[in-house]
């Protein structure tokens, strides 16, 4: 009934169902089987989306928001029995205005998009990872994206000035303005960033942007452990130039990065990597101010070895070595990712109880961890060495508590989705929770949005805590 009520008034172009519903729009990035939907809903306006809303809320159908499919924890999985409204139709041009240095863009433009319009006019959207030429701009700000330059430019939160979404009864909520103050009470923009779907919908988005720099320098430095990167940290923040991004990558991972790009600026082995880069007006300036502050650190042995990048194309490949990790799938037939936060302070305990951990589970299998260091993210991917000791369950509830134990986060930058919904209460407290939920219930009170995501479908329950004493 709902299908025919959406074709009547969406037409059978924007609706599709069966075998007219593509493959691309069954699954996400993690590999799952497919899941087809009642239907997959293609809608071209704001005006289409509030439509599709109205007519699902009133017949309680749920509804899956889906953008480019690049998330990692099964947030924008279709549902059966539910429509998928996927939202890249909503991809005008993106609107640039110079003298605000804003962009008014679609919930379905393509990162790649925005930061190409945007360089065109001397300017860059700041938000940047590898999913780059797939992820869309209106998953980015429901999952609150944050990627490889957080340390200097913050969140996807931070780049929102205006925002325009659509509630689950149809009513459009929309403040695209372009203000950076408008103290009028609640910030209704934030309630829909990092809520994955669950609270509305957004169809467009009014974002900062910043000027252009031209020049950027890439240094690839081994250290010789995770307190030394954090002594350096240290120092680039008070004498060296501000640097963008300060990303890490441990002995294994660096090694399988240097294999997938065939490219090794330093011979892989032990010690950590870390990947700095700066960015400015001048190249040479900046060469010049890298080499100013890692040469004390070079003669007392904080660094024990360095390459600086000559080129921009020396950058990049630099840089593609750190996101090898867009290849694992293809190098690893099981594999079970995490994306956590930690204390600075915490992060050695975090990485040495994980280490050992997998190690005496799955002792032939590399381990791979690499993270934006900076602003304490971590990417740890657990694979499977085929002697039987690949337990998702027993590693995903191990490493999840290991991080909430030490005060970090489960979740750094890609949502809770499906995968995370358990340990929820790790992260955030009871109270919190709660407050979530009566959040819902007033914007969605039918439960339409994104059924079973986030949110525990009942009060949480922490799983047991680990008490077998870990190898350190």
């Amino acid at each position: 009934m709902i299908v025919e009520q959406l074709i009547g008034a969406l037409g059978a172009e924007t609706v599709l169902r069966g075998d007219a519903c593509d493959a691309r729009y069954l699954r996400d990035w993690t590999a799952r089987d497919e899941v087809r939907p009642l239907a997959v809903v293609l809608p071209r306006s704001t005006a289409e989306v509030a439509t599709a809303l109205r007519l699902c809320d009133a017949a309680g159908v749920g509804v899956v928001p889906q953008g480019g499919l690049t998330g990692l924890v099964g947030g924008a999985m279709p549902l059966p029995g539910a429509i998928a409204l996927n939202l890249s139709r909503l991809a005008p041009a993106p609107q640039i205005d110079l003298a605000a240095g804003t962009a008014t863009v679609g919930a379905g433009t393509v990162l790649q998009t925005l930061q190409e319009a945007a360089a065109r006019h001397g300017l860059t959207f700041p938000v940047d990872f590898g999913a780059r030429g797939s992820c869309q701009i209106g998953g980015m700000i429901a999952t609150n994206a944050g990627g490889v330059h957080v340390l200097h430019y913050g969140m996807m939160r931070a780049q929102v000035l205006g925002l325009e979404a659509v509630l689950a009864d149809g009513t459009v909520i929309s403040s695209m303005r372009d203000l950076v103050k408008n103290n009028t009470g609640y910030d209704l923009r934030q309630l829909f960033v990092g809520s994955e779907g669950t609270l509305g919908v957004v169809t467009r988005a009014v974002l900062r942007l910043v000027p252009s720099l031209p020049a950027r320098v890439v240094a690839l430095l081994r250290l010789p452990d995770l307190a030394a990167a954090h002594r350096l940290l240290a120092l680039f923040r008070r004498e060296g130039p501000e640097p963008n991004a300060f990303e890490a990558m441990w002995p294994d991972y660096y090694a399988y990065g240097c294999d997938v790009t065939g490219d090794a600026p330093l011979a892989p082995g032990p010690g950590l990597i870390v990947l700095v880069e700066c960015a400015g007006k001048d190249a040479d300036a900046l060469q010049q101010a890298l080499l100013e502050t890692l040469a004390p650190a070079l003669e007392d042995g904080l660094v024990e070895d360095a390459v600086l990048s000559q080129s921009e194309a020396q950058a990049q490949a630099f840089w593609d070595i750190r996101e090898a990790n867009e290849a694992l799938t293809t190098r690893f037939p099981a594999l079970l990712g995490f994306d956590v936060s930690l204390p600075q302070a915490r992060m050695p305990d975090f990485v040495e109880t994980c280490r050992a951990a997998l190690a005496a589970r799955l002792p032939d299998a590399p381990f791979l961890c690499f993270g934006h260091l900076g602003d304490g993210n971590l990417h740890l991917v657990a694979t499977d060495d085929g002697n039987g000791g690949f337990d998702r369950a027993w590693i995903k509830d191990f490493v999840l508590q290991a991080a909430g134990r030490l005060g970090g986060s489960i979740s750094a930058e890609h949502g809770i989705g499906t995968d995370k919904q358990a340990w929820l209460g790790l992260s955030r407290s009871e109270a919190e929770i709660g407050l979530m939920r009566r959040i819902k219930r007033a914007l969605d009170p039918n439960g339409i949005l994104n059924p079973g995501r986030l949110l525990p479908p009942t009060p949480a329950t922490m799983p047991a805590q680990h008490t077998e004493r870990v190898p350190t």
